[in-house]
């Protein structure tokens, strides 16, 4: 289910960033030829993006466990749900 998740987390990085700034490629940390604000606007878009998608994956794992067992898979029954 991870791997989906980042998958899918990825495609939605990709589809967001030509959205936002019609191009392609977004940068890397290390080209030389894109700013700071740019680089650091795609990292925390990257990042959201993948933790939105490990949240959904993790929770949907929850709960499939939880209608199969009845158990939630928390020791600490998910923080009060």
């Amino acid at each position: 289910m991870s791997w989906a998740s980042g998958t899918l987390a990825g495609i939605a990085f990709r589809a967001t960033w030509k959205a936002i700034r019609h191009e392609e490629d977004a940068p890397d940390a290390l080209d030389k030829d894109r700013g700071w604000g740019e680089v650091l606007l795609a990292a925390a878009l990257q990042g959201a993006l993948f933790a939105v998608a490990r949240s959904a994956a993790d929770r949907t794992g929850a709960k499939a466990v939880e209608r199969s067992t009845g158990v939630w898979p928390s020791s600490d029954n998910g923080g009060g749900d």
